[in-house]
């Protein structure tokens, strides 16, 4: 793993907001215009007016990017925000529900110094698009810091780094907020320099792989890059770094939810169409009737554990269909897909979009499938929709292990193949990079 760092960060001065619920913000590429308009009306300092600065009557271009920097050097100034005394990396646990059980995922925020993807120990899994990059470095040209962080997978399979930082700070009062879903983050910065200088040896060799955040860190190094044409960032300035959330990938609280997914743009079939366009690349049996259906075969599909298998739901006639790939099935993918390996060929989300998607259903430029990760939200989804969604799939999520196998052939995986829950949130530290 590349080098990382303590550093003073910003954090909230609980005199002056009161609660640090009302001014942290889920990260900005999931927070819809309600949401949005709904963290406005907390707090008049919630992050959101950093992160994702809304445009207002008679903005040119660039002035929400600007009014987010005036926002960020008045709460400085002010004291809303304050300067971490002494150099720290916070120690950060997020409490969360999922199918009846609670669980806890730890990790720590540091820097991390920046290395571009393919030239060292830091990989990412998915694909960055260029219009997010490009909003996302004109932000944090006007404001000189990570307002929220990368997160970062490692292996550490005795979890020895993430336990050095929980001995110290065994029976210290957290920093606590709750998140719009109930999810409970906490916080504690850690100042120690012998456990910072422990956690740093034990996972200098370590490989990072980037579980969310692939955007903000690639603006990261153009960041620096543009910093570095301009004569300003010699090899000790913090913009060489990025504020990171690195978790242990075999931290008992690190779980992949999956991504289904509604599509748009798909011409009305049947199940009986579907069954002969799949027939002999996968096996192929009708499940029943019904969207409610999708609760019982999510739950077989979970317990056959098995990426090949995949579920679909035809409007048209109201069936599932539960469908195995073949020999025949992979021989055809090889051939379609002969550019990527058999790692990135045995997804389930590769077979879904690759094979079925675009080689046998022929549909290589449909519209943005929604994404839904409860398997409820995707019915929710199919009975409101109007007609809007004729295909829907369930899909096994890539597992940790697939990231790591794929990323380390410098491939990147399908959009969605991932889903981290919960997200980590904006607003806890703040990383200047001046």
């Amino acid at each position: 793993m590349p080098k990382i760092q303590a550093f003073h960060g910003l954090r909230y001065g609980m005199g002056h907001v009161g609660s640090l619920s009302d001014v942290i913000a889920p990260p900005y590429d999931v927070i819809d215009s309600d949401l949005q308009d709904e963290l406005y009306k907390r707090h008049p300092a919630n992050v959101i007016r950093l992160i994702l600065n809304r445009d207002e009557p008679g903005d040119e271009a660039d002035d929400r990017y600007r009014r987010a920097a005036r926002y960020l050097k008045n709460w400085v100034g002010e004291g809303v925000l304050q300067t971490e005394s002494d150099p720290a990396i916070y120690v950060y646990h997020q409490q969360f529900d999922y199918d009846g059980h609670t669980f806890v995922r730890r990790g720590f925020m540091c820097r991390v110094r920046l290395e571009p993807f393919g030239t060292g120990n830091i990989f990412p899994h998915e694909e960055t698009h260029a219009a997010a990059k490009a909003d996302r470095l004109l932000l944090i040209k006007a404001c000189q810091a990570n307002l929220s962080q990368i997160f970062g997978i490692y292996p550490d399979p005795d979890n020895k780094a993430q336990d050095a930082l929980e001995a110290q700070i065994e029976g210290v009062q957290p920093i606590e907020a709750i998140d719009h879903l109930g999810v409970i983050h906490r916080l504690w910065p850690v100042i120690d320099v012998n456990t910072i200088g422990e956690v740093s040896a034990l996972i200098a060799n370590q490989p990072m792989f980037v579980a969310d955040g692939h955007h903000r860190y690639e603006t990261a190094c153009n960041y620096r890059e543009y910093l570095r044409a301009e004569g300003k960032c010699d090899e000790n300035h913090p913009a060489n770094f990025v504020m990171t959330m690195c978790v242990s990938m075999n931290d008992p609280g690190m779980i992949v939810l999956p991504t289904h997914r509604l599509f748009r743009g798909v011409p009305a079939l049947d199940s009986d169409s579907l069954q002969r366009k799949l027939d002999g690349y996968f096996e192929t049996r009708v499940a029943g009737e019904g969207v409610d259906l999708a609760n019982t075969l999510w739950s077989q599909i979970e317990m056959d554990d098995d990426q090949g298998q995949l579920a679909f739901y035809c409007r048209k006639d109201q069936r599932w269909l539960l469908c195995n790939v073949t020999d025949q099935g992979r021989a055809r993918l090889a051939e379609v897909a002969g550019d990527r390996s058999e790692e990135w060929r045995s997804l389930g989300v590769s077979l879904l979009h690759r094979l079925v998607v675009e080689s046998l259903l022929g549909h290589v430029d449909l519209p943005k499938p929604k994404y839904v990760h409860l398997v409820d939200e995707l019915i929710d989804g199919l009975d409101g929709d109007d007609g809007e969604f004729e295909l829907a799939a369930l899909v096994m999520p890539a597992t940790l292990g697939h990231i790591r196998a794929v990323s380390v052939n410098q491939e990147r995986m399908p959009a969605k193949s991932t889903y981290f829950y919960p997200k980590l949130l904006s607003g806890l530290v703040i990383n200047p990079l001046h």
